[in-house]
């Protein structure tokens, strides 16, 4: 009896795993939102990886998380590393390419819980007074990763906090608008003749 329900086992672990094995390795993530803000306002908050802590939701997961700053406080070049508890893990990001106002590209790779490297991109479209922002991540998921989105997919994983960091960069982006507007402009002195 022991020797069947073994067999049993290894016959739906293994069947478990050729399951797996066909699934697709490619995952892409996306969620948008319309700022209203100027698009250099927007593309800020992104381009410059210090201000990501104001937004960004895996700060607000692990408050005593620890992050670190290389090469250009922003643009191509510019990196940030963090290390915390188990909902954020330890990885480093790179700006790869920064196109004002328009495009932002990171490289991210992660190092705990699962090791991975991926592609994310910020899409930023100036539309009259607001600004219409795409965020999206995509990679090659490992076995392990792919046994995971069996059970849940890398959207249902991910997407809730793009959406999270979408609607903090809005907030964000809208106080700085709204604060600039209310900023009275410098008074002109008139030169004595």
């Amino acid at each position: 009896m022991i020797k069947n329900i073994l067999i049993g086992l290894v016959v739906i672990v293994a069947g478990f795993a050729a399951f797996v094995a066909t699934r697709p390795s490619h995952f892409h993530i996306e969620r948008s939102a319309v700022i209203a803000a100027p698009a250099s306002i927007v593309f800020n908050q992104v381009n410059n990886l210090h201000k990501w802590e104001a937004w960004s939701p895996w700060a607000k997961m692990d408050p005593a998380m620890k992050q670190s700053y290389e090469g250009p406080e922003s643009g191509v070049g510019a990196v940030s590393a963090w290390s915390g508890n188990s909902k954020v893990g330890e990885g480093r990001m790179t700006i790869t390419e920064s196109k004002p106002n328009e495009f932002v590209r990171l490289n991210l790779e992660f190092m705990k819980p699962m090791k991975g490297s991926h592609t994310g991109d910020f899409v930023f479209k100036q539309e009259g007074n607001q600004t219409s922002v795409t965020w999206s991540m995509e990679g090659e998921s490992n076995f392990v990763g792919r046994a995971m989105c069996v059970f849940v997919s890398m959207d249902k994983m991910v997407g809730g906090n793009f959406e999270d960091g979408l609607a903090q960069i809005k907030a964000v982006s809208e106080a700085e608008a709204a604060a600039a507007v209310e900023k009275p402009a410098p008074a002109v002195k008139k030169a004595k003749k």
